[in-house]
C-alpha cells in the first residue's frame, strides 16, 4: 500500500506498508521517506549533502537509470529523504 502527500509545488511525503497479510515484513519494507525536487543539480546536490550529514546515505546522489539526478539517505535523526532533479 502506497500514499503520498503533496507538500508545496513539487515535494511529497510518501509512505509504504505491507499488511500483515502478505508475510513477515522488515523495517526497510514500511517506512516514509520525504521527498523534495530540486529546481537544478547544485541545489540537489546542496540539499543533499547538507541533509545527509551525520546520516546514513542508502543511495549516493548522481545520474539515474531513468534520467533524473537522484540520491536517498536516513538523515541523523532517522528521518529518510528522496532528492531529485529532472531537467525539463
Amino acid at each position: 500500500m502506497h500514499i503520498a502527500l503533496p507538500i508545496g509545488k513539487t515535494d511529497m511525503l510518501m509512505e509504504n506498508d505491507v499488511p500483515e497479510i502478505m508475510g513477515k515484513t522488515n523495517e526497510n519494507e514500511n517506512r516514509s521517506k520525504i521527498a523534495i525536487s530540486a529546481e537544478s543539480r547544485e541545489e540537489a546536490d546542496n540539499l543533499f549533502n547538507g541533509f545527509s550529514a551525520g546520516g546514513q546515505i542508502e543511495g549516493p546522489i548522481g545520474d539515474s537509470p531513468c534520467g533524473s539526478y537522484f540520491g536517498c539517505f536516513r538523515d541523523k535523526y532517522g528521518i529518510e529523504w528522496i532528492v531529485n532533479f529532472e531537467s525539463k
